[in-house]
């Protein structure tokens, strides 16, 4: 690998990490947004509040977008490392072993569900309650995983955030 091919890939994972930070501290600020846990009743009460609706929208949306930019990261992160990416799976176990994930089924457990919010138009609000209080849930879970991968590219590969830009905001997630 030549020189100029190794830093071009150092560089993309740094703007992946400077990603991972933003969309961490974008999703913190919506869930702080809510009431946590929602039931079915409340939320058909509140049926027509845009503001709440345009926020649930935007949960979903940053609980994907920082899934898909940890996945990203988790991948080429261990591209890097020299370590197989051939199968995601295999990543995943990397990363439960280097202690980034709790364990692969949280993993998949987080995909499923985002899964099911980009196709399932629920119009029961017991159900639709449901599936934010999962994401909800499981949003404290991907915070985790954003923490330890920049972490661990800091620490591994001497990678660092493209930027401080959200770096502060960042880290005020976990104080």
């Amino acid at each position: 690998m030549s020189q100029d091919i190794l830093s071009d890939q150092q560089r993309h994972l740094a703007q992946l990490l400077e990603a991972i930070q933003r969309c961490a501290w974008f999703l913190q600020q919506s869930r702080s947004k809510v009431n946590w846990p929602m039931n079915g009743d409340w939320l058909a009460d509140h049926k027509k509040d845009v503001n709440l609706f345009e926020t649930l929208a935007a949960i979903n949306e940053r609980f994907a977008k920082l899934q898909d930019s940890l996945a990203s990261a988790m991948r080429h992160s261990a591209l890097l490392a020299g370590e197989p990416t051939d199968s995601f799976l295999k990543v995943l176990s990397l990363f439960e072993k280097q202690g980034v994930i709790g364990a692969t089924s949280d993993w998949q457990r987080c995909r499923a569900i985002r899964n099911i919010a980009a196709h399932d138009f629920a119009t029961h609000y017991a159900q639709i309650a449901e599936h934010f209080n999962l994401l909800n849930e499981l949003a404290d879970m991907l915070l985790l995983t954003s923490q330890r991968i920049v972490n661990w590219s800091a620490e591994q590969l001497q990678i660092l955030p493209a930027s401080q830009d959200f770096s502060t905001e960042f880290d005020s997630i976990f104080l």
